[in-house]
């Protein structure tokens, strides 16, 4: 609930910003921030590599190439040592 007021009294701070302001560049800027915010998708924000990988992994799933999480733990806890 905190974390909600502090939210809500931020927000109020920045409308109050903006009422203020007399300067349209910086009117553009906050509307172009927010307007981006709202388009973002997470994939976008990856690397190339990273959705390359995410494909690969999907198209292995996809065929049934895939191993038990219990092994796929086994694995790593010998390649690191984890006991």
């Amino acid at each position: 609930m905190e974390m909600d007021m502090s939210l809500q009294a931020k927000k109020l701070e920045l409308v109050q910003l903006i009422i203020n302001t007399r300067k349209p560049l910086i009117l553009k800027k906050v509307e172009k921030i927010l307007k981006n915010e709202e388009e973002t998708d997470w994939w976008d924000e990856i690397s190339e590599e990273e959705r390359l990988s995410i494909n690969k992994g999907l198209a292995e799933a996809d065929k049934g190439d895939l191993l038990p999480h219990e092994e796929v733990m086994k694995e790593v806890k010998a390649k690191y040592n984890l006991g």
